[in-house]
């Protein structure tokens, strides 16, 4: 069998030398250090070490990465607070009537002027447009019925009086000494005047003396007039053709023809209602709390931080997200004064800070859609910065000695101020800084 030479360093016939020992382990420990070296010198260059923390930083070799333009744009802060969409603050009508419970409208229903809000004693209690309350009786008062009477009276002794007027100037009567009367006709006719005159004082004093007057007069008289039943003057001022109006008025709504609206007859609203919960049954006493009600336009509640407020001013414009994925526009119409410590229980992480109520209105109510109560999400601008530089916020790189800075497309460092931070941007400026130049996004 042949036999294979193989070509030594070593002497012939001697074992083979083993390797040094620990040059292995050296040779790993160096590369490790090197590679801990590239590593530093890699930081030191991103954080900008070196000399590089001066407006104008080192260069450093260019890096792998993307680069966007530092842009002039206007950032706008946008805060979201949660909210709730409904009708509103249910609060009791103002219902004055006496007796029993007959009759209740079903929750949700929405009553307009002249209609029927509830019955008591079967009667209707209805409702009209106004902001004075229903304080007193409405109706002719005595001395108004007596002025009526004196009027009547006047009239016919008036007509009386020219009857004989006419009569005397049709016979012609001549004077005492023989002549015809020149004039005679006109001195009768003065006399019937004279009559009609003094009747017509005698009604005026008494309708001066007794007719109901006042504000709540013309409220009642314009909400009769806007119903359709007129033929009177809408002013401060009960008189006979107003309680004829509400004759009329009463026969359509199956009541005695009284002439005279009763305290409890009627309620006042700013506009038509939508009805709440009822808090009596039907046979129970009438109270002042028989009723709830809210307006009729949908509107978002939202209870805002006391502490974080300052953007709920009146009418200032938000943002409303709906549960569908839709957004509709929203104003602030009232802000609440009391503010409402949290209730407690509350799991961890719900903040403890006081809160007011803020009232947002939707103008649009057909985009809310067919929604009567939803959770919602308030959008409100806060600060806003125009026509500043920004970049994105992935842009920014911290500098060792503080601060942020942008590392330019050639690999150097430029310290910037920061300002607004808003949308995934952020305000920078510094006299490095200008619009246009491209900036890396380090990996």
């Amino acid at each position: 069998m042949a036999e294979t030479a193989v070509q030594t360093d070593h002497e012939p016939g001697a074992a083979p030398a083993p390797p040094p020992r620990g040059r292995r382990g050296r040779r790993t420990v160096l590369v490790a250090s090197a590679l801990v070296v590239v590593a530093a010198v890699a930081v030191v260059g991103a954080l900008g070490l070196g000399g590089g923390g001066s407006q104008e930083g080192s260069s450093a070799p260019p890096r792998s990465g993307s680069t966007v333009p530092v842009t002039r744009t206007t950032l706008t802060e946008r805060t979201t607070v949660d909210g709730q969409l409904g009708y509103g603050t249910e609060i009791p009508l103002p219902v004055k009537a006496t007796g029993t419970v007959t009759w209740l409208p079903a929750e949700g229903t929405t009553v307009k002027r002249g209609g029927t809000l509830l019955r008591v004693d079967d009667r209707p209690v209805v409702l009209l447009y106004g902001t004075l309350p229903m304080y007193r009786e409405l109706g002719l008062t005595a001395g108004t019925q007596q002025g009526t009477r004196q009027e009547t009276g006047a009239q016919g002794d008036t007509q009386k009086s020219g009857e004989q007027g006419r009569g005397d100037e049709r016979s012609g009567a001549p004077d005492p000494s023989g002549s015809p009367t020149p004039g005679g006709a006109g001195a009768g006719a003065g006399a019937g005047g004279a009559g009609a005159g003094a009747g017509e004082t005698g009604a005026g004093a008494g309708g001066a003396g007794g007719t109901l007057r006042g504000m709540d007069v013309l409220q009642f008289e314009s909400n009769l007039a806007a119903l359709g039943y007129t033929g009177f003057t809408v002013d401060e001022e009960f008189t006979g053709l107003t309680a004829r109006a509400v004759k009329r008025w009463q026969k359509s709504l199956g009541l005695p023809q009284t002439g005279t609206v009763g305290v409890g007859d009627v309620v006042y609203s700013a506009g038509k209602v939508r009805i709440g919960h009822a808090n009596v049954r039907l046979g129970s006493p009438a109270t002042d709390d028989v009723l709830t009600y809210t307006g009729t336009s949908r509107k978002v509640v939202v209870n805002a931080s006391a502490a974080e407020d300052s953007w709920a001013v009146r009418r200032a414009s938000v943002t409303i997200a709906l549960p569908d994925g839709k957004s509709v526009k929203g104003e602030v119409a009232s802000v609440g004064k009391s503010a409402t410590a949290p209730e407690e229980g509350g799991g961890e992480g719900d903040s403890a800070a006081p809160t007011v109520p803020v009232t947002i209105t939707v103008k649009d109510q057909e985009s809310v859609g067919r929604l009567e109560s939803a959770p919602v999400t308030v959008e409100y601008v806060g600060r806003e910065r125009a026509d500043v530089l920004t970049v994105p916020v992935a842009a920014l790189v911290a500098l060792a000695e503080g601060g942020h800075g942008l590392e330019t497309a050639d690999g150097r460092f430029v310290a910037v101020k920061t300002g607004l931070f808003a949308d995934g941007r952020v305000e920078v400026s510094g006299s490095a800084v200008r619009e246009g130049m491209n900036v890396r996004i380090p990996e």
